[in-house]
């Protein structure tokens, strides 16, 4: 019997026993977090398809609706995740060159974003309830007959569009809840160094789910804040 040494490849711990190598683990990391997001395109765009699909058929209430929303509000958070989105990209670019401290600093800044998102978001929802404008037993639009006084308006259609408003918002802003959560998780991590040129893929995938939730929100913007200002 052989008493030879038996050459074994050297990685680094964040190689996992099932991959051959970090390259292989970051292309099935990345093809997995893509499969992710292709079926949260499904799912909100079943949420897009019924939104067009009621507004067609009432579109003097979802005009109502649409205009009773705070466009300041909508415009600032959707300038607050614009900037996430590049805070975000500059970090994945500081984890590949290494710059330990830069990293850490964006992925604050990308947590400030995000809590002012919710914050801001929080606001809107209250301005909501305040107004009443929330579906079930106290909803009450009566304020959009009088503010539009030319758009006949039927309650019961108004309140499909709040459904569809709070569904869509409310669904993103759970998102955003869970992109807090994993930036949390990798600030963590690269406070204590564990991102390198050579290993940085959990910041690549969490910056691709941060892109994924700014983009939803791209198309939230108009489609519930704009597209009805004007007739």
């Amino acid at each position: 019997m052989s008493d030879s040494p038996i050459a074994v490849e050297e990685h680094g711990p964040e190689l996992r026993h099932h991959f051959a190598s970090v390259e292989q683990q970051r292309d099935a990391a990345s093809l997995g977090m893509w499969l992710f997001l292709a079926t949260e395109i499904m799912f909100f765009g079943g949420l897009f398809l019924a939104y067009l699909v009621y507004r067609m058929w009432y579109y003097n209430e979802f005009a109502a609706g649409s205009r009773s929303l705070d466009i300041t509000l909508g415009t600032v958070n959707t300038m607050v995740l614009i900037c996430s989105s590049l805070t975000v990209a500059l970090g994945v670019r500081a984890a590949q060159m290494g710059k330990r401290m830069l990293l850490v600093i964006l992925l604050v800044l990308t947590l400030i974003f995000g809590l002012a998102f919710l914050g801001i978001k929080g606001v809107e929802w209250y301005q909501k309830y305040a107004e009443h404008h929330i579906p079930g037993h106290s909803f009450d639009a009566s304020d959009l007959a009088k503010d539009y006084p030319q758009l006949p308006i039927d309650q019961a259609h108004d309140q499909i569009y709040f459904s569809l408003y709070f569904a869509m918002t409310g669904l993103h802003a759970l998102h955003m809840i869970i992109g807090v959560g994993i930036f949390s998780f990798l600030l963590f991590y690269a406070w204590k160094g564990r991102y390198t040129p050579e290993y940085h893929t959990p910041v690549e995938i969490g910056g691709l789910y941060w892109h994924f939730v700014d983009i939803v929100w791209i198309y939230l913007f108009p489609l519930l804040y704009l597209i009805d200002r004007k007739r």
